[in-house]
């Protein structure tokens, strides 16, 4: 049985682990920069942007966890959460840690009254589609994920600055 909780400080290593395994399932092993001391700071520091929940297991090791940041629909009127990553140890899946970890998420959309519940998810990673399919998850057909990041943001961001 999985105990979903908010992160503390001491969770920062585990995270890590699992943002690492997250990379490597995704082929992308050499992408995570990431380290315990900037996980500290943005989940801990003074003025948190990003939020974690955990499940753990009576012994206290991590099986999973949910990164999230809010977002804010100008249609709505109203904050959402956009989930950065959803990961369960791959042992782990299959016994309801995932589901555990997003029905957390979404008691906080119903208790705060946020709108949305997003995230994105791979379009070759069947079973994750499967199991989002199952809880009741739509696809956003029509919409395409854009990104602008390393050279192209640095001459955008740069480009008639004084």
């Amino acid at each position: 049985m999985s105990i979903v909780r908010e992160a503390v400080p001491g969770d920062c290593p585990q995270i890590l682990e699992m943002i690492q395994e997250l990379a490597d399932y995704e082929k992308e092993p050499d992408a995570v920069h990431n380290t315990v001391a900037d996980l500290q700071e943005h989940l801990f520091g003074p003025n948190p942007q990003v939020f974690a929940h955990v499940a753990e297991d009576e012994s206290g090791e991590l099986k999973g966890m949910a990164l999230w940041f809010l977002t804010y629909s100008t249609w709505e009127g109203r904050h959402g959460i956009h989930l950065e990553d959803l990961y369960v140890r791959q042992a782990q899946r299959g016994s309801g840690t995932g589901t555990a970890l997003l029905r957390t998420l979404a008691q906080i959309c119903v208790q705060r009254g946020y709108k949305r519940l997003e995230w994105s998810v791979l379009d070759w990673n069947e079973p994750a589609i499967k199991f989002y399919d199952a809880i009741g998850a739509g696809s956003m057909d029509g919409w395409t994920t854009r990104r602008l990041d390393g050279e192209a943001l640095n001459a955008l961001g740069t480009r008639g600055a004084n």
